[in-house]
């Protein structure tokens, strides 16, 4: 054998019982066979072997199988992020003539993506009022395959009914799909959180953007999806399989090495949230604070029964259960919006940039008439800003918000 094939075909093999605490990070396309047998009876779908790179690597395998841990589910697959999995639920489950349910208050991009793509492979859509279960059963129709939920909601923070709204998903027999970055696992479980006299369960999906706090460091773009129902774990993984959709090694890696400190992670800057919040309340700037922990914040008791169950709230800011790192703030209809672009120009340790969940406290300003049908009157009174908070200390982040404040006079 010459020395270049020699090279390329070395017969050395490491030995396999090496263990340390994070995976090895197995990167590849092909991937062998030993003889055509097993080529031919090899099943990549149950996990029972590997086939091709995209269909699964011991890194990819044991990452989906922590996240089915994480969110209490039997399926999971990976795509490159969130709004990847949001898209490819609607892919793999719905139909031309199907329509699907979407909250007025959900992650934008979702809703982009069925005015547009879903409308042009003649998926039609609705939109609905996700604090009123009784909304959502007026809307759903003979054509409705799918609705959406989201807890709470994107940019605004209500927090809806779950059980209320799961409740007519399952009296109406249509598949309910979570968008659960916020809960991410830890603020609630997603296929667990019926009451006992409703019966066990939850949703039937659950879509997850990893980029957030399972990644944590605010470097990684990838998305995931669960279920508990093996019949739509099929649908997802084939449908998966067709459009081949895959995610990098390193990115694995990534996610699979801050897995372990997401609940340190996501109650530490929970907490922090809420001292922000607490703070921001005393201010006369802001005509509401909204975050689901806060007692006046629409759909907190909501919140409190499914995350804080049995917990005592203080005067203000509800003490138990889980409630991320989100926060609005709707200004005073007399600050005008050129003072509220001033105010997050001047902020210093907050970051303007999007996504959230990371190590940096981010800010961004919306104009919620641009995204709002169903929305109250007063909620589009005043400048809108939302706080991601970081890791940084609560007292440094309230003293960057006092100075930039102080910018608008």
């Amino acid at each position: 054998m010459k020395p270049d094939t020699a090279l390329i075909h070395h017969n050395y093999q490491a030995p396999g019982d090496f263990v340390s605490p994070q995976i090895a990070v197995h990167k590849a396309s092909s991937v062998f066979f030993t003889d055509v047998k097993a080529m031919r009876e090899r099943n990549w779908l149950d996990k029972t072997g590997y086939t091709y790179g995209l269909h699964g690597t011991p890194t990819t395998f044991t990452l989906e199988e922590r996240l089915c841990q994480l969110e209490g589910a039997k399926h999971c697959v990976l795509l490159p992020s969130g709004l990847a999995a949001l898209a490819q639920v609607n892919l793999a489950l719905l139909k031309c003539g199907d329509e699907i349910l979407i909250p007025d208050n959900a992650y934008g991009p979702l809703k982009a993506l069925a005015e547009v793509e879903l409308a042009q492979w003649g998926i039609s859509h609705q939109y609905y009022d996700p604090m009123d279960p009784q909304n959502l059963a007026e809307t759903i129709g003979p054509q409705t395959r799918l609705v959406w939920l989201e807890a709470p909601g994107s940019v605004t923070l209500e927090f809806p009914d779950l059980p209320a709204l799961l409740a007519v998903c399952r009296d109406k027999q249509v598949i309910s799909a979570l968008d659960n970055t916020w809960g991410a696992g830890v603020a609630f479980q997603p296929f667990d959180f019926l009451p006992s006299s409703s019966g066990s369960g939850g949703v039937d999906v659950s879509v997850h953007a990893l980029t957030k706090y399972p990644s944590g460091g605010g470097d990684v773009l990838m998305g995931s999806i669960t279920t508990c129902d093996d019949a739509i774990a099929k649908r997802l993984k084939l449908s998966h399989m067709r459009l081949g959709f895959g995610v990098g090694a390193n990115d694995a890696e990534l996610v699979l090495r801050s897995l372990p400190s997401i609940r340190m992670r996501y109650l530490a800057q929970d907490e922090s949230c809420r001292r922000v919040a607490k703070w921001c309340l005393q201010q006369a700037a802001f005509a509401q604070v909204l975050h689901p922990a806060v007692t006046h914040s629409p759909g907190h008791v909501h919140w409190r029964d499914l995350c804080a169950a049995g917990e005592l709230a203080n005067t203000d800011v509800h003490s138990g259960g889980a409630a991320a790192s989100l926060l609005s703030l709707r200004f005073d209809p007399t600050i005008s919006d050129a003072q509220v672009d001033r105010f997050c120009n001047a902020l210093q340790l907050f970051k303007l940039g999007f996504s959230w969940a990371g190590p940096i406290s981010l800010v961004v300003p919306y104009d919620l008439s641009k995204m709002r049908q169903h929305a109250p009157t007063e909620l589009m009174q005043g400048g809108f800003v939302r706080l991601a908070i970081g890791l940084e200390s609560s007292d440094d982040l309230i003293e960057d918000l006092a100075q930039a404040l102080a910018t608008i006079g």
